[in-house]
C-alpha cells in the first residue's frame, strides 16, 4: 500500500502530425479515429494479448494533426512505439509538452495553461475522474487492463466495425464470443490510499485518491468480490452502469 497521500498524477501532451497521420493512428488505436472531433476521447493502444499498453485522450487538432495526452510516465515509451511503428509512415511525432488536468462545465479535461497548474485543478480532475470513469493508465498499469473490462466501449472510445488494429483480434473475440467477469466499478474504502495496480484482495484498483472517510477508486473487480468485501459501491454515470456484455 501507498501512503495516504500518493503523488498527484502529472500528463504530456504529443502532436501526431503529416499525411499518414490518420491512417497509421487507425491500425493503432481502439477508437475510429475517422471520427474524431476537438474534444477529448478517451482511447487506448493495446499489446498483442488485447490489453491496454497506452491509454490516453486523443483529439483532432488540425487536418492531419491529432493531439494525445498520456500520463507523464508514459509518455517517452508511447513516442517510441509511434515512432518504432510509423518509422516507414508519413508523419512526425513531437516532443511530449507538459499538459494540466483541470476541470471545464463539469467535464475532466486538459489545458496548456500555466492557471491551472495547481494542486487545486489536478485535485479536482482526480475527483470528477474517477466520480465518472475517466480512468488514467499509469505505467504501473500497462498491460493490466483490457479495455472492455474498463468499460471503454461504453464511453466511446472503442469501435468494433473500424477493422484491424493492435490487439484487435483478442478484443473482438472477447466481445462477441464472451464477457469480461470483471469490470470498472466506482467504489469507497477506509484507510490507506492503495496505489494503481494494488490488490485488495481480488480487486485490482485502477486510480485511487484520499477522501473525507479513507479513499475512493476506480477499481476492476467482480461483482461477487466486491459483495464480499468492506467497500461501499458508488454509482458511476448511467452509461456506464450498463452491462459490459455485447447486448443480444
Amino acid at each position: 500500500m501507498s501512503q495516504s497521500q500518493p503523488t498527484m498524477p502529472q500528463f504530456q501532451q504529443l502532436s501526431i502530425q503529416g499525411d499518414d497521420a490518420e491512417k497509421f493512428l487507425q491500425g493503432q488505436l481502439t477508437c475510429d479515429v475517422t471520427k474524431l472531433g476537438l474534444s477529448y476521447q478517451a482511447a487506448a493502444i493495446g499489446n498483442l494479448k488485447g490489453r491496454i499498453e497506452f491509454g490516453m485522450w486523443i483529439k483532432k487538432q488540425a487536418e492531419k494533426q491529432y493531439d494525445v495526452v498520456i500520463s507523464a510516465d508514459c509518455a517517452q515509451s508511447l513516442k517510441a512505439h509511434l515512432d518504432k511503428y510509423g518509422a516507414f509512415s508519413k508523419f512526425e511525432t513531437s516532443a511530449p509538452i507538459a499538459v494540466y488536468p483541470c476541470v471545464f462545465d463539469d467535464e475532466p479535461t486538459f489545458s496548456h495553461k500555466d492557471t491551472h497548474n495547481t494542486p487545486e485543478d489536478t485535485q479536482a480532475w482526480m475527483q470528477s475522474s474517477i466520480a465518472t470513469g475517466n480512468y488514467w493508465i499509469v505505467s504501473n498499469t500497462q498491460g493490466e487492463f483490457q479495455p472492455q473490462e474498463l468499460r471503454l466501449h461504453q464511453r466511446g472510445g472503442m469501435d468494433y466495425d473500424k477493422g484491424c488494429y493492435l490487439g484487435q483480434e483478442v478484443i473482438a473475440r472477447i466481445y462477441f464470443k464472451s464477457a469480461p467477469k470483471a469490470f470498472l466499478h466506482y467504489i469507497q474504502g477506509s484507510g490507506d490510499v492503495p496505489a494503481a495496480g494494488d490488490k485488495l484482495g481480488k480487486i485490482q484498483v485502477v486510480n485511487a485518491m484520499a477522501s473525507t472517510k479513507g479513499f475512493e477508486a476506480l477499481v476492476v473487480a467482480r461483482s461477487e468480490h466486491l459483495a464480499d468485501s468492506d467497500l461501499t459501491i458508488l454509482e458511476l454515470p448511467s452509461a456506464l452502469q450498463a452491462d459490459v456484455a455485447r447486448p443480444k
